[in-house]
């Protein structure tokens, strides 16, 4: 993947970035709040790992492509 040489866009990837980790930090404190809870609901905690997972894949993609390549 080519890597953006623009700056602007850069600082988009970058903050883009911060706010995918945010979401994804939200949803680790939700999915720990849910499990602690005495009436557990399986398929939201399903959902919102599934969108963790999600977010995961974003933000490696967009940080790889955030990485300068390197000539072979």
């Amino acid at each position: 993947m080519n890597q953006p040489t623009d700056p602007s866009e850069l600082g988009r990837m970058a903050q883009r970035v911060i706010e995918l980790k945010l979401e994804h930090r939200d949803l680790d404190a939700a999915i720990e709040r849910l499990q602690d809870a005495s009436d557990i609901d399986d398929l939201t905690i399903k959902r919102l790992k599934k969108r963790r997972l999600q977010l995961k894949d974003a933000i490696a993609k967009i940080e790889s492509a955030m990485i300068p390549d390197e000539p072979a």
